[in-house]
């Protein structure tokens, strides 16, 4: 430890004709009064030789002197924006030093936030002091502001998506979306295109055939949310177009070995697909069905080719015609019913054209009824307009092909 004496300290050998340096404010500017004189009275010293105070006794400061000195920290407090009106400016006045000067208004924290802490009170007189004005305030996040939309409470997980068909279960609606009438009108134009050229020749009817394969394989996956499955789409369309060229190969009467040998092989194409992917059990088997689906689908539709031509013109205008009717505005089961009416009288009129006759009349039913079970597979669910425009267009067909095919052959 030094044995220099703390500066401004009176111990022996003072000089008396020291000026002392002026005692400096808790702004930290020179008090006015110090340049006129030096008053000892009001100036707080230390008693001691060293920075040992241990061995001295505490020295207690005048209480006027430091009674309306506010703390000073590092940061300027909010407490001390305004003064207190009859205590402390007097008091300084007294003392010979300036009052504290106003400092710049801070803004305003929250209202949760920590109380600041308070000037200590004088033994003055106490007055109310003028309060700056606080704001309102401000409402929480989760609670409405009265003009704007109301939300409910944050959650960790977050809240799943509910979909438009979970919404309609939940309100007692029925999930399902008709496709309308144009998908309906170019269902009858591809009807009508099959039952047109297949009266031409069977390299005629692959034509119209191979774009309703198309359609089917693309609208199915769609259907199912899996978009865009490219590998998917290429491998069920593959799949019509080699079943199509196994018929033109083996000829109408090989149809069906043609038909099932070409489902086979790309069923097994199907699981060496799936087995190669690299995503979790659940979607390599969700994947693998609809994979399967979309190819047999897509294979079915050569019914149309092996089939016999006069029942293939029935069958497809049977299910052009029931598939307007059926997007006519009537109620489901009366639509229902005057589609399968329609579709027996198209079946009737262009039997007796083919040479059918009244056997017509059942095959057209029949066609009928298997385009009504695909449009309403293609409804299903809320789909998209995507899905109309593919699903709702070639399942009514392909659904009817293997019907077309088995009556073609029982009664031709």
């Amino acid at each position: 430890m030094t044995d220099q004496p703390y500066q401004g300290v009176p111990y022996e050998g003072y000089d008396p004709y020291q000026q002392p340096a002026p005692q400096q404010d808790w702004q930290g500017a020179a008090p006015q009064g110090a340049q006129e004189g030096y008053d000892p009275q009001h100036t707080q010293t230390w008693q001691g030789q060293t920075w040992e105070t241990r061995t001295h006794a505490p020295v207690q400061a005048p209480p006027e002197a430091t009674a309306y000195l506010p703390p000073v920290t590092g940061y300027p407090q909010q407490g001390y924006q305004q003064e207190q009106p009859g205590t402390a400016q007097p008091q300084y006045q007294q003392m010979g030093h300036p009052g504290p000067q106003p400092m710049a208004q801070m803004p305003q924290p929250h209202p949760t936030a920590q109380p600041h802490p308070q000037p200590m009170a004088g033994p003055g007189p106490a007055t109310p002091s003028a309060a700056a004005p606080v704001s309102a305030p401000e409402p929480p996040a989760g609670e409405a502001s009265g003009d704007g939309p109301s939300y409910g409470p944050a959650t960790l997980a977050g809240n799943s998506r509910v979909t438009d068909a979970q919404r309609a279960r939940l309100e007692g609606r029925s999930p399902i979306i008709e496709p309308g009438m144009q998908p309906a009108l170019l269902t009858a134009l591809l009807g009508l295109l099959l039952a047109a050229t297949a009266g031409l020749g069977s390299y005629a009817l692959a034509v119209p055939l191979v774009l309703l394969q198309a359609v089917t394989a693309a609208g199915w996956f769609r259907l199912n949310g899996m978009w865009p499955a490219r590998q998917g789409i290429a491998l069920a369309f593959g799949g019509g177009l080699a079943a199509d060229a196994a018929v033109l190969g083996a000829g109408r009467g090989n149809a069906p070995a043609a038909i099932l040998g070409t489902l086979g092989v790309w069923v097994l194409l199907s699981l060496v697909l799936q087995l190669r992917s690299h995503a979790s059990p659940d979607e390599r088997m969700y994947g693998l069905m609809a994979t399967v689906a979309s190819a047999a689908l897509a294979i079915l539709a050569t019914g149309y080719l092996g089939a016999d031509p006069h029942a293939t013109s029935v069958g497809a205008a049977a299910v052009a015609v029931a598939a307007v009717t059926r997007a006519l505005p009537l109620p489901t089961p009366a639509s229902v019913v005057v589609s399968l009416l329609a579709a027996a009288g198209a079946g009737i009129a262009v039997g007796g054209m083919t040479g059918l006759g009244a056997d017509g009349a059942l095959l057209g039913a029949l066609a009928g009824a298997c385009a009504l079970v695909g449009h309403r597979v293609a409804g299903y669910d809320y789909p998209s307009r995507f899905v109309h425009f593919t699903a709702g267009v070639a399942l009514p067909l392909s659904a009817a092909a293997p019907v077309v095919w088995a009556l073609g052959r029982v009664l031709g």
